[in-house]
């Protein structure tokens, strides 16, 4: 992901890899740390949310590893993420295997599913999450097996990161621009005939576009009077009031429009100043508010994780390569979330 913010989904490999080594290359962890914007809980497990929590994931496999070492702090310290709900980022190759996999786990708790999908042609304009189904018909499929795997069970899905900013930005070249809007109008319509899934296309962060007004024709041309609204701050670090500004003026100019917004890591804002990749691995950043629909705003349907707290946004400042666990990356998150 590009603009302001890079993901890729890692493998059972990669995992498996990171966790082996104990740890990877540094660099996220420095610099000079920002004040707390979003409060969090220090280490409160998510009781009662509406929201499935992986009990697998990169994070809850690094706390027992961490324990395992006798790293007992820190190992605490990333209960703050490895306990909260974090969204699921399907396998581009065989989506449908993940989302079944978190279906069967969120049924016993009658919790809702968080899931990113992420695999539009030409994705991210080639730059550290590029890649993407290698044409419309192979987007077509995967979004069926994606919609399918996700049968009756409650869900949120986030609709493809950076696929519609990066149509306003212009990074996305204009031969392919009709066939996005297409693949993206589709997705939505195949993924709302599932009886409880919810859709948000993404819509980028307000340091990225900084005119919603910019945004109005490309989500409505993209399906959004179909879906349930759309995401904002996904893998950024904009502080929530600054997002939820930028989102109720979106709002109002698609007539009423619901969103989401990421929390995921702008619990201290983003990096001061806007350098070049200023939303890559910046140093010093935090945990933000942690998932809940309470978030006292009508318009605002949910504060979500999608961005997943620990895993690398590419291989800039030392980290490794995008979407993977970067265990000091997430200590330095979770070390600096206030509450």
């Amino acid at each position: 992901m590009s603009g302001h913010r890079s993901f890729r989904v890692v493998t059972a490999l990669l995992l498996a890899a990171a966790l082996a080594g104990g740890c990877s290359s540094g660099g996220g962890g420095g610099g000079e740390e920002g004040p707390a914007q979003e409060p969090v809980g220090r280490s409160a497990p998510a009781k009662g949310s509406p929201f499935w929590v992986d009990p697998n994931s990169p994070a809850a496999r690094q706390v027992t590893a961490y324990e395992a070492e006798g790293r007992t702090g820190d190992a605490k310290l990333l209960r703050r993420i490895s306990e909260r709900p974090a969204a699921q980022w399907p396998a581009w190759n065989n989506p449908a295997a993940d989302i079944r996999q978190a279906v069967r786990g969120a049924a016993p708790g009658k919790q809702t599913v968080v899931l990113v999908a992420y695999n539009i042609p030409h994705r991210d304009c080639g730059l550290y999450s590029a890649g993407g189904a290698a044409n419309p018909e192979a987007y077509r499929e995967w979004i069926g097996s994606f919609a399918e795997a996700i049968g009756d069970a409650p869900a949120i899905v986030v609709l493809e990161p950076d696929a519609v900013p990066h149509l306003v930005d212009g990074c996305t070249p204009a031969q392919h621009h009709e066939e996005r809007y297409q693949l993206l109008a589709e997705a939505v319509d195949r993924l709302k005939r599932q009886p409880r899934t919810k859709v948000y296309l993404d819509a980028g962060n307000p340091a990225w576009i900084k005119d919603p007004g910019k945004l109005v024709e490309p989500l409505r041309r993209a399906g959004v009077a179909k879906a349930d609204g759309y995401s904002l701050n996904v893998s950024n670090f904009q502080t929530t009031p600054t997002v939820t500004a930028f989102g109720t003026e979106l709002s109002a100019l698609l007539g009423g429009a619901h969103f989401v917004i990421d929390t995921s890591r702008n619990g201290a804002g983003p990096l001061a100043g806007d350098g070049e990749e200023a939303w890559c691995n910046p140093p010093g950043r935090a945990l933000g508010t942690p998932p809940t629909e309470n978030t006292g705003d009508e318009r605002v349907d949910a504060y979500l994780w999608i961005k997943r707290p620990g895993e690398s946004d590419g291989t800039c400042r030392g980290g490794p390569a995008a979407g993977t666990w970067w265990p000091e990356y997430a200590l330095g998150l979770a070390r600096r979330a206030k509450g």
